[in-house]
Formats: C-alpha cells, sequence, structure tokens
C-alpha cells in the first residue's frame, strides 16, 4: 500500500525548453543606459535619423525645468540648427469649442496622405497642481496620433507662456532637423499665446464658429490683424448656411483692416472638420500664400525678424532661469518672501536687494 501511495495518477513527460519570450539581454541593457548616459551627438544623430524615440527623449530635456538640462539642451538645438528651416511652420488658433482637435486631426490626415511628414506641436495649458498637461491631445487626435507620418506632441506651459513659448520654438527646429515637412503649432484659444505662436510660424490660421456671440469670440478682433487665413468651422448639417453668411461678414470686415505687412490679403473658407470639407482650399492657400511671401521677399524677412526676437527671448529666460537657480538667491528668497506675504518688508524694496545680491554673486565670479 505504501508503495501505491508514492505514485501518482498524473505523470509529466520533460518538454523542450522553450526560451523566454522576453530579451531580458535587452532590456538590461536598456535599463543600464539611463537618459543622462546618452550623449548629445547620440540624440542629435537619432533625430536627424528620425528616431522619434530620441525626438522625444531631446524634446523632454529642453523642456526640462532642471537647470543642469539647460546645457545639454542648448547644444543639441544648437548642432539641429544647420539642418532646420526647410518645414512649413503653420499656427492654428480658435477659441475653445471651435473645433481645433477634430480640424488638425483632419486636416493633418489629408497631409500625411498627400506624403507629408507631420508634426503636430500642441501648447497646452497647466494643471496648476501638477504642472502636467491637461488636455491631452494624443487623446483627442486618436486617428492622427497613430499615423506613421505623424508625430503629435503636447506642451505643458508649466504656468510661463515666455518659457513654453521658447520651448516650442526650439522643438520646432528639432523637428525640422528630423525631416518634418510641415508643423502645426496648436494654441490654447486664450490670452496671449497667439501672439507667441504668431511669432514662430509663417502662416497663420483662425479658427471661427458661425452664429457665436461676441461674448466667445472676444478675443477676435486683436487677432483677426494677426491671420493669414480665416476658417468658418464646423459649417455642416444645419449650419452650413450660418457658416456662408458668416464668411460673407468677415470678408467685409477684413477690408477695414489696413493690408498687412506682407502684401497678402487674408482669405475666409468655410469648412468642417468633422466632415474633412475644405480643407483642400485651405492648403492651397496655405501653399498659395508661401509663393506671394516667396516672391516679395516677405517670407525671409519675418523668419530673420523671428530669429532676431527669439534671440532676445532665450536672454530673458535664460537669464531669469540663472536668477532663480542660485542657491544663495534661492535661500535669501525663501525668507524674504515670507516677510512681504506678513506684510514686514516692502516687495519693490525686497526685489532690489535680491538683484543686488545677485549682481554681487556675478561680480565675484568674474
Amino acid at each position: 500500500m505504501s508503495d501505491l501511495k508514492d505514485e501518482s495518477a498524473l505523470h509529466v513527460n520533460k518538454g523542450v525548453h522553450q526560451p523566454s519570450d522576453v530579451n531580458n539581454e535587452a532590456i538590461n541593457k536598456f535599463k543600464s543606459k539611463k537618459k543622462s548616459d546618452i550623449s548629445v551627438d547620440e540624440l542629435v544623430n537619432g533625430i536627424r535619423s528620425g528616431n522619434i524615440t530620441l525626438l522625444s527623449r531631446a524634446i523632454t530635456i529642453i523642456e526640462s525645468s532642471n537647470f543642469a538640462h539647460q546645457k545639454i539642451a542648448a547644444q543639441i538645438v544648437e548642432k539641429c540648427l544647420p539642418h532646420s528651416g526647410n518645414s512649413i511652420r503653420i499656427g492654428i488658433t480658435g477659441v475653445p469649442g471651435v473645433g481645433k482637435s477634430t480640424f488638425i486631426e483632419s486636416f493633418g490626415k489629408k497631409l500625411t496622405s498627400m506624403k507629408k511628414k507631420l508634426a503636430v506641436l500642441a501648447v497646452d495649458p497647466s494643471s496648476e497642481k501638477t504642472k502636467g498637461s491637461i488636455l491631452g491631445d494624443k487623446t483627442r487626435m486618436e486617428e492622427l496620433s497613430s499615423d506613421p507620418n505623424a508625430y503629435i506632441r503636447p506642451s505643458p506651459s508649466s504656468g510661463s507662456l515666455g518659457g513654453v513659448a521658447r520651448k516650442t520654438r526650439e522643438t520646432i527646429i528639432l523637428c525640422e532637423a528630423a525631416g518634418f515637412d510641415v508643423i502645426l503649432v496648436e494654441t490654447v484659444g486664450v490670452g496671449q499665446s497667439e501672439i507667441a505662436v504668431h511669432g514662430m510660424v509663417d502662416f497663420f490660421l483662425l479658427l471661427l464658429l458661425a452664429g457665436a456671440g461676441d461674448e466667445l469670440q472676444g478675443i477676435k478682433r486683436g487677432i483677426m490683424e494677426m491671420a493669414d487665413a480665416i476658417a468658418i468651422n464646423k459649417a455642416d448639417g444645419d449650419n452650413i448656411e450660418k457658416a456662408r453668411l458668416a464668411r460673407a461678414e468677415f470678408i467685409n470686415a477684413l477690408h477695414l483692416f489696413p493690408l498687412p505687412e506682407s502684401g497678402w490679403s487674408p482669405k475666409v473658407f468655410t469648412c468642417s472638420g468633422l466632415h474633412t470639407e475644405g480643407l483642400t482650399q485651405i492648403w492651397n492657400s496655405i501653399i498659395e500664400y508661401l509663393e506671394f511671401t516667396n516672391n516679395n521677399g516677405y517670407f525671409k524677412k519675418r523668419r530673420l525678424n523671428q530669429a532676431k526676437y527669439w534671440m532676445y527671448e532665450t536672454i530673458n529666460e535664460g537669464l531669469k532661469e540663472n536668477f532663480y537657480n542660485q542657491p544663495e538667491i534661492k535661500q535669501k528668497l525663501e525668507d524674504l518672501e515670507d516677510k512681504v506675504v506678513k506684510e514686514q518688508a516692502c516687495s519693490f524694496k525686497t526685489a532690489r536687494h535680491l538683484l543686488e545680491s545677485y549682481f554681487k554673486h556675478i561680480e565675484r565670479q568674474r
């Protein structure tokens, strides 16, 4: 009986050894190579070869608020700069709810169907708590984000419009070095972001709605003067006639504005991002504008002026970052900020004191 107990009714034969589905060696090699271990030349060569992973990694370094990353970022941009400038840069803005994401997805798919390599840089407002991007452009453009010829990069503003605008400008350079033909820069549609984006693109497209009251489109008056084209979006279904009437009104309104420096008369279109209508006319208008401004010399002049503008912006941002990242200033700032809040010190006098401390620190370093 004891012999029977020791024997099992089930018997498993030895099978053939199966290798693991996971390449542990490759994973360990990848893990061992931290982000900081990748050299600037490796990143730049990866960008130049169209490696999206390395492009994203380089953009992350550019967007980093870590002061130590800024030197690396500057080297990356400097090495990519000679390979940039060959794309068409298009800014797209409009009030929230105008359908920017739907339009960009449809317009982007049209461009990729024409064998264009497209990068979408979306300047998102930040979450005040996490400082992260809260609009989630990749979730709003599902089809375009899975297109092999498209690249979508949402950029959280982290509370600094100037900072995110400069970093978006540098991201454009990297995307151009990676071989993208068209760069779309989407703004949040509120405040000063349109002015910043206008200063980094070749063509500025304003999306509007038909039948929306002035309380919703209150920003359009100033932005209309910057627009190279206006598109009345959501011109579909019962809204088609309203869109046509709105187009006529905006054409008349544009006649009241002086002719822009480019000499180009802005065009007005109706379109439907949802039903992909009117997109061909908008693209043809962009090409027509580029030919027009290239012929009269405005295109090159605008890009040179933008380069000068971003030189000063980079100086301003660099000085600000350097100031706030000085250990001596950081320590004093915390103490003095508390005194200002408790009304124990004057804010203006405190600011002057901190600046004087900063200049003395710079002087000692000479």
